[in-house]
């Protein structure tokens, strides 16, 4: 026997019927609703979402990278960057190549980004990576900005798993010291990438020690008396600048730790890359 509800003669809340039927009107509007389109003409103005949208973009998705991809020096895909026509964030030059998504970092020129909202243009901004989960965010939000959810799941998946294999294999035991220390003094905080890099590669890190959390200068007096068991510095090039004379002090050069030269490259943007730079760390402990 079937039965048969007749809801006319419900008698519902007060309310209630209008309630149920504006909800079952929504459902149906977002059962009609297509999908939203993945743009096909993206432009990235950022070195970091450059690389980003290189691993995970369709075939002929991305149509313009920074000049700065191509420098390796700054960028882990150089070589693989060739592939791609560069610009040099200019808004003229990004509106002439009628992109329907413009990517860029939060510290991207602002007045390129302001004009090219300003003209209609889509304009995605993302974070300086400080963590490995920041990075696990930024991987999902190009997924989503691409429409590649797929792909940006998989990286994640796979970063997540060397990761957890890193970490596990992390000795147990006293943990030495280490810190950055680049041109002008600079040394990266606690909580920054660098810093987490460093954590998990088996270091405890000045920076953690001094409760400075945020990246600061550290005088060579102050570094010298810390005696780090490890200095992370910069990579001198031929022709270095004065802001980079203290990492050729006799001072310096006198402290007993390791030392070991990183390019910009090995971290300054949140990729799975990162985890290259923290298993070369790992072998110096």
């Amino acid at each position: 026997m079937t039965v048969r509800a007749d809801l006319s003669r419900v008698q519902w809340p007060t309310g209630g019927r209008r309630a149920v039927l504006a909800a079952g009107f929504a459902v149906l509007c977002a059962l009609a609703l297509p999908a939203a389109a993945a743009p096909l003409r993206v432009v990235s103005i950022n070195l970091c979402t450059d690389q980003l949208a290189m691993m995970l973009a369709a075939p002929g998705q991305l149509v313009s990278i920074t000049h700065l991809a191509r420098d390796p020096a700054a960028s882990v895909m150089a070589k693989a960057a060739k592939a791609w026509p560069t610009n040099h964030g200019q808004a003229e030059e990004v509106y002439l190549m009628h992109p329907d998504l413009v990517l860029a970092g939060r510290y991207t020129a602002q007045p390129t980004v302001a004009m090219l909202r300003r003209l209609g243009i889509p304009v995605e901004i993302f974070e300086p990576a400080n963590s490995f989960a920041d990075m696990q965010t930024d991987i999902a939000r190009m997924g989503r900005s691409l429409g590649r959810e797929a792909e940006a799941a998989a990286m994640t998946r796979a970063f997540a798993a060397r990761l957890a294999q890193i970490r596990a294999e992390s000795l147990p035991g006293p943990r030495p010291l280490a810190a950055t220390w680049s041109a002008r003094g600079y040394m990266s905080g606690r909580q920054s990438l660098a810093g987490e890099i460093l954590t998990t590669a088996g270091f405890d890190t000045l920076a953690a020690r001094m409760g400075r959390d945020q990246g600061s200068t550290l005088p060579l007096e102050a570094l010298v008396l810390a005696a780090p068991d490890l200095v992370v510095t910069g990579r001198l090039g031929k022709g270095h600048s004065r802001s980079e004379e203290p990492l050729t002090h006799p001072a310096f050069r006198a402290l007993r730790g390791n030392r070991a030269a990183m390019e910009d490259r090995d971290w300054i943007c949140g990729l799975p890359s990162v985890l290259d730079a923290t298993d070369r760390l790992r072998a110096m402990k």
